[in-house]
């Protein structure tokens, strides 16, 4: 009698201990829903892994006015650039993930940098979610202003005729400018010496100056010295020509379909960030990129652009990864 009135005791007690730990759990999948009802109330911070006045930065601040109406909340910019914007993505991976820290990404620190650090501070594809693509923007092809070529397929041509006496300038070691330049040369069959410089005026001085024959880069940074008759351009690197520039031929035209070479930015939040909070932020954050406003001021910059779903994000950074993965690993570019 004594020893089943124990055991009915015990019993009891596991039960009710098992009953408290379901409520717990219960409580804690129910403040999901709440914490993302309830965001945001308080600031949120976008980490911007570039210098003030990049394109980055001008992206940023071009919605930050329209967020902060629709939240009615402060979006507070943080520049974070150095190490290709690991630094900056760093900090983001390693945030709260309450949705009150993100961050605009691209192609450096996402797809090209896994490639390129022996070891990197994070795994973009695991520490971080896509939220949106933001915008993406083609190189446009420089040459000095007495090259023979008029356009991109003259170009390849006398390209070929060059040898191994060609020389390409870049904007750096391992960016955008650089890998679109080796995508090319590997799909037009022709060869060239890499010479980087530290950004875009110096290199595109070089090619001004005819120190270097040609540059990959995006449009306005070029603009100068195309205006002042220096430089001329030939070619751009996006799959269509440019509104802005439709005398410009495609890679695709001088007969090499399917060429597809774009720098390219995003947001993104730290991985376990809640999945309303993350639908929350893509339906805001395209809405802003609606505005006429901020398109027009993208536009002007020779921006396209973004837009669209997380899952169609993160599908495009996946197939990025892919090709340039293959590019980087083939020319062996290491920047550690």
């Amino acid at each position: 009698m004594e020893t089943t009135l124990k055991t009915s005791i015990i019993r009891r007690s596991l039960i009710q201990k098992a009953i408290a730990s379901l409520s717990v759990c219960l409580v804690g999948l129910t403040a999901l829903p709440v914490l993302a009802q309830s965001w945001p109330n308080k600031p949120v911070r976008m980490v911007v892994p570039a210098p003030a006045g990049s394109s980055l930065d001008v992206i940023v601040r071009a919605m930050a006015d329209t967020l902060r109406a629709g939240w009615g909340q402060s979006l507070v910019v943080e520049n974070k650039p150095g190490a290709g914007g690991t630094i900056g993505m760093d900090l983001v991976a390693k945030a709260a993930p309450d949705g009150y820290t993100l961050g605009i990404g691209f192609n450096g620190p996402i797809a090209f940098g896994p490639f390129m650090f022996k070891k990197m501070p994070y795994d973009p594809a695991k520490d971080l979610i896509p939220i949106v693509l933001t915008s993406s923007q083609p190189n446009v092809l420089a040459v000095p202003a007495n090259h023979p070529a008029s356009n991109m397929r003259e170009f390849i041509a006398w390209s070929k005729a060059q040898g191994d006496k060609l020389s390409y300038a870049s904007v750096g070691q391992g960016s955008s400018s650089h890998l679109s330049m080796e995508l090319l040369k590997a799909t037009a069959g022709f060869e060239a010496t890499h010479i980087p410089f530290n950004g875009s005026p110096p290199a595109a001085l070089s090619v001004a100056q005819n120190e270097t024959q040609a540059l990959l880069a995006v449009e306005p940074a070029l603009l100068s010295l195309v205006q002042g008759g220096r430089l001329k351009l030939l070619g751009v690197t996006s799959p269509q020509r440019l509104p802005s520039r439709p005398d410009l031929q495609t890679v695709a035209e001088a007969g090499f379909p399917g060429f597809d070479a774009l720098a390219w930015n995003g947001i993104f939040a730290p991985a376990g960030t809640p999945a309303d909070i993350i639908a929350r932020l893509n339906t805001d954050i395209n809405a802003a990129m609606a505005d006429p406003a901020f398109r027009q001021n993208m536009l002007k910059q020779g921006l396209i652009i973004g837009g669209g779903s997380p899952a169609q994000f993160k599908s495009f950074i996946e197939s990025e990864t892919r090709k340039w993965g293959a590019i980087i690993t083939k020319v062996g570019i290491k920047l550690d």
